[in-house]
C-alpha cells in the first residue's frame, strides 16, 4: 500500500477544502447584506398566506416593504386589525382602524331566474367560457357563469357556487382579493364588511335586453336613485350602483326596486 500516495491526496482534498472555506467565508463578509430584525418580527407576525392580497409579492415582500416604511402596518387584509396591532407595536407606531372588508358577487341570477342560451358541456372553468359562443351558456353576458374559477382560487374556502351563482361567506372571507382577480366578467368586489345594501346585478344591458335575459337583473330604471334621500345610488350605463360611504341603509331602494335587483342583509345578526 502506497502511504505516501494517500497523505498526499489527504493533503490535496484538505487544502482544497481549506480554500474553498477561505472562499466562503470571504465571500460571505464582502457580500453580507444587513436584515432589519423588525423585518424577521413582521414576517413573523404575517398569517404566512402569501396570497398577494396586499399587492406585494408573499408575506415576505410585505414584511421587507413595511419595514422599510413602503407600506403601512394595516396592509394585510387577511390578519385584519390584530396582525396590524402586532406591526404596529413592532414598528412603534399606533396601527390606524381600517374598516374590515369583504368580497361580494354583484350577480342574482340564478339557474331559476336566468335564460339559457344553450347548454355546455365542456371543462369547467369560467376563464374558459369566456371563449365559447355567447361567451357562456346563459343568454346574459355580464352575468355568473358559475363554473367556480373563483372557488378554487379561495385559499379560505369562503365562496361557492350556489344554484349556479357565486356566493361569498363574509365570516370566512379575509378581502384577500384572489376571487376578484379570478372572476373573468369582473362580477366581484370588495366592499365594506357592514355593507347592508348591495345591488346583485353588473349587466350594463338596456332594459329590454335584461328582461329577457334575467328575471332579476337590473334595468337601469332609475327609480332606486331618485328615492334615495342619501343620494348614494346612482345610474350608469344601464346599471345602479351604490355608494357605502354614503349609504344610510334606509331600505328605500330595495323597497322600490321593481325588479328585485337590490337586496338588503338581514339585520337580525346585528
Amino acid at each position: 500500500m502506497n502511504f505516501t500516495g494517500i497523505l498526499i491526496a489527504v493533503a490535496v482534498v484538505g487544502g482544497v477544502g481549506l480554500l474553498v472555506g477561505l472562499f466562503l467565508g470571504m465571500a460571505g463578509i464582502l457580500f453580507h447584506v444587513d436584515v432589519d430584525e423588525r423585518e424577521e418580527k413582521i414576517l413573523e407576525a404575517l398569517p404566512g398566506n402569501n396570497c398577494g392580497g396586499c399587492g406585494y409579492p408573499g408575506c415576505s415582500g410585505l414584511a421587507s416593504a413595511i419595514a422599510k416604511g413602503d407600506a403601512p402596518v394595516n396592509q394585510c387584509p387577511v390578519g385584519g386589525k390584530p396582525v396590524a396591532d402586532a406591526i404596529g407595536k413592532i414598528m412603534g407606531v399606533n396601527a390606524a382602524d381600517t374598516e374590515r372588508m369583504t368580497a361580494y358577487v354583484k350577480c342574482n341570477g340564478t339557474l331559476r331566474k336566468t335564460e339559457v342560451y344553450y347548454e355546455y358541456s365542456g371543462i369547467r372553468d369560467c376563464r374558459v367560457l369566456s371563449y365559447v359562443p355567447n361567451k357562456g351558456e346563459k343568454y346574459c353576458t355580464y352575468g355568473c357563469l358559475g363554473y367556480g374559477s373563483c372557488v378554487a382560487s379561495c385559499q379560505f374556502d369562503a365562496i361557492h357556487i350556489v344554484d349556479g351563482v357565486a356566493v361569498v361567506d363574509k365570516e370566512k372571507c379575509k378581502a384577500c382579493g384572489q376571487c376578484v382577480a379570478a372572476c373573468p366578467r369582473h362580477l366581484i368586489e370588495l366592499i365594506p364588511y357592514s355593507s347592508k345594501v348591495t345591488v346583485a346585478c353588473h349587466s350594463c344591458d338596456k332594459g329590454p335586453v335584461t328582461m329577457k335575459a334575467c328575471d332579476v337583473g337590473c334595468i337601469g330604471c332609475g327609480i332606486c336613485a331618485k328615492n334615495c334621500p342619501a343620494g348614494a345610488v346612482t345610474v350608469e350605463n344601464f346599471h345602479a350602483h351604490i355608494d357605502q360611504s354614503k349609504c344610510t341603509q334606509c331600505g328605500l331602494c330595495v323597497e322600490k326596486c321593481p325588479k328585485h335587483s337590490i337586496h338588503m342583509e338581514s339585520r337580525k345578526s346585528e
